[in-house]
């Protein structure tokens, strides 16, 4: 007896399902990519290894803590930590073979060291889409990615979510008219707001801006009610600000444009709490939420970026994205037992049991199908009928073709009903 094996086991932070599981994974992630290919997306990939130096232009703190870096003979390597940065990339490398605007969408892991915790992975599938402009891109676009993640959800049965929107403009150009000096920190700040709670956060802003702005700071984040009420107290702050009134016009824009794109009104809400933690957006921000399941954290965020690929060209290259973070939503929904009622046709229509000796029978009966477009599968294993039965049951493939001596010698078939029971024969040329 060898006493050397090894245990088989994977990291932690690492997802790997069974085989019903994966069907399922594969069927959402098709049926969503399905989605944007009907509304004009093109499909990419991109190297999940890329030069250091390329896939780090730009980025520092908390992001480069969690790159996986090495060394391979002299080359500095990284694993790509999100698909957006290898984008950038791509969009300046080919811009001459590209046509714009360009609109895209990716399927892919990306690589983080975060710190493990339950439903956040360290290897983790997402799906990407983007509408990258050549000098300039219409604001209704960030209406349109949000759209097509809408009909994308709707397409795996999903209805319980809600997309919360703002515009980094408005609170930016409020700090900076209200003669806030720490606008970066307050963002951050506000970013966290969900995180460490009301109490905290007024605190927290208090501390750092003083009682006065920090109360106007929250009084303006506070506003609610419908998405018109919302913007109408807004236009009503009066502010001079010209970055002030832009915001409030691209946000009106973009939610007019939902509505224009058949998105429905209790989808989506104004939260100007949300802010994004990655510097690169510019403008029009959104996370999603599953109602009544908050707790879970965004499952799909992005936002406008005014210049892409600043890092590795001069040309002026504006774009939206939207990421959908696959692994971390099918955790969630198995979470929530959306996935106990996930159906998934086995593409195996039918599965072929030779009884006795009628294998070249059966593969006569594979080829008949094949020919009718039909998909099938002959069990070729020995074992007893209950055991191949048993085998169709648990695959979820529907309908058994039974093949004994006599159907062979006869030219027919008998095939079985998984669901109803029910059985029939007919003959070889009736299939």
């Amino acid at each position: 007896m060898n006493n050397n094996k090894v245990k088989p086991s994977i990291l932690p932070g690492f997802m790997e399902l069974l085989p019903k599981e994966q069907q399922k994974f594969n069927d959402i992630v098709n049926k969503i990519t399905k989605v944007y290919e009907e509304n004009g997306c093109l499909p990419m990939d991109t190297p999940i290894i890329e030069k250091s130096e390329v896939l780090l232009a730009k980025s520092a703190g908390e992001t480069e803590k969690q790159v996986y870096r090495f060394n391979k003979g002299s080359n500095d390597l990284s694993l790509r930590f999100d698909l957006t940065v290898p984008l950038a990339r791509y969009v300046a490398q080919y811009f001459n073979d590209l046509n714009f605007p360009f609109k895209r969408y990716q399927v892919g892991k990306v690589y983080r060291g975060e710190r493990n915790q339950r439903g956040r992975y360290r290897e983790f599938y997402q799906c990407d889409l983007d509408i990258i402009g050549n000098e300039k891109l219409s604001i209704s676009n960030d209406a349109l990615v949000i759209s097509m993640v809408s009909k994308g959800f709707k397409a795996i049965g999903l209805k319980d979510y809600k997309f919360q929107i703002s515009n980094r403009k408005i609170l930016s150009s409020i700090l900076t008219e209200i003669g806030v000096n720490e606008i970066t920190e307050v963002m951050i700040l506000i970013d966290k707001y969900d995180k460490i709670g009301k109490e905290e956060f007024e605190k927290n802003l208090n501390d750092l801006i003083g009682e006065e702005k920090s109360s106007y700071i929250t009084n303006v984040m506070n506003i609610a009610g419908s998405n018109e009420k919302i913007l109408e107290e807004l236009k009503s702050l009066n502010l001079e600000s010209e970055k002030f009134r832009s915001g409030i016009e691209e946000l009106e824009n973009v939610i007019n444009m939902l509505s224009i794109l058949g998105v429905e009104e209790d989808e989506y809400l104004i939260n100007l709490k949300i802010i994004r933690g990655l510097d690169y957006y510019t403008g029009t921000v959104f996370e999603t939420f599953l109602i009544g399941n908050e707790g879970y954290g965004s499952i799909c965020s992005g936002g406008r970026y005014d210049n892409l690929a600043q890092n590795y060209t001069d040309r002026l290259l504006p774009g939206v994205g939207i990421s959908i973070g696959l692994t971390r939503l099918f955790f969630v929904l198995g979470e929530i037992g959306f996935l106990d009622n996930y159906v998934v046709k086995n593409p195996v229509e039918y599965l072929i049991l030779p009884i006795g000796d009628t294998l070249n029978y059966c593969g006569e009966i594979f080829r008949k199908l094949e020919a009718e477009g039909k998909t099938s599968q002959i069990y070729l294993e020995d074992g007893k009928l209950k055991k191949k039965m048993n085998y169709a049951d648990k695959l979820g493939i529907n309908k058994v073709i039974l093949v004994g001596e006599d159907e062979a010698a006869s030219k027919l078939v008998k095939i079985k009903d998984m669901v109803s029971g029910e059985e029939s024969i007919k003959g070889f040329s009736e299939i």
